[in-house]
């Protein structure tokens, strides 16, 4: 159980926290914020952005991992997976995630559109000299995401998107381990930090457990 909640030995390494809350990241989009995202990209027949978006806030991927993502990581015979696996570029280390069923179908819709073959890459470059999405056009795209919803771009960024489901699970769960392994940390501490978790909050999840 020690290595699943946070003890309060590992919180005050690299942290810069005001009144136990960690400052300087980007936060997580909320439900609503997702959903309106969502609601705006299928009502304006955004095929590649709803299934990028989706597979983003599915996969909690570093954005050099999504844009590299090719068919064949997310599809085998022309069916979108249920679950995947991938390298991490940046650990080398293997992640797992699961793409749910509406993510499934809207990789399914762009697969189909673009005419993708399973050896190319998930999300081709429109810029002819690039072979695939670069993290900047997808910084671009997650700014224009959030505006659209009235939310500061300034505020908001890829690793946004990363840490959006990874913090709903963790509010539901307090499960740190578990969130652990869907973001692909090597470290417990890169994950208490990466979420942007009140100290306050983790000490008192830590408190309740009795060894």
């Amino acid at each position: 159980m020690s290595d699943i909640y946070l003890q309060p030995s590992e919180i005050h390494t690299h942290q810069h926290h005001t009144k136990g809350k960690l400052i300087g990241q980007k936060p997580p989009l909320k439900p609503k914020e997702v959903w309106s995202i969502r609601a705006l990209l299928q009502l304006n027949e955004k095929v590649r952005d709803l299934a990028l978006f989706n597979v983003a806030i599915d996969s909690k991927l570093r954005s050099c991992d999504l844009v590299a993502l090719r068919v064949s990581d997310v599809a085998v015979a022309g069916s979108v997976r249920e679950r995947t696996v991938i390298v991490q570029q940046k650990t080398g280390h293997p992640v797992q995630f699961e793409l749910t069923e509406q993510t499934r179908e809207a990789v399914q819709a762009w697969i189909r559109v673009r005419s993708l073959d399973t050896s190319e890459y998930l999300f081709p470059s429109r810029i002819h000299r690039l072979p695939h999405l670069s993290t900047r056009q997808y910084a671009r795209i997650v700014n224009q995401w959030v505006a659209s919803i009235g939310l500061d771009p300034h505020k908001y960024g890829t690793h946004s998107l990363r840490r959006t489901k990874a913090a709903q699970i963790y509010k539901k769960t307090g499960n740190l381990r578990a969130v652990q392994l869907l973001l692909g940390h090597t470290k417990l501490e890169s994950t208490v930090r990466y979420l942007g978790i009140e100290v306050d909050d983790a000490l008192r999840i830590s408190e309740q457990v009795e060894l």
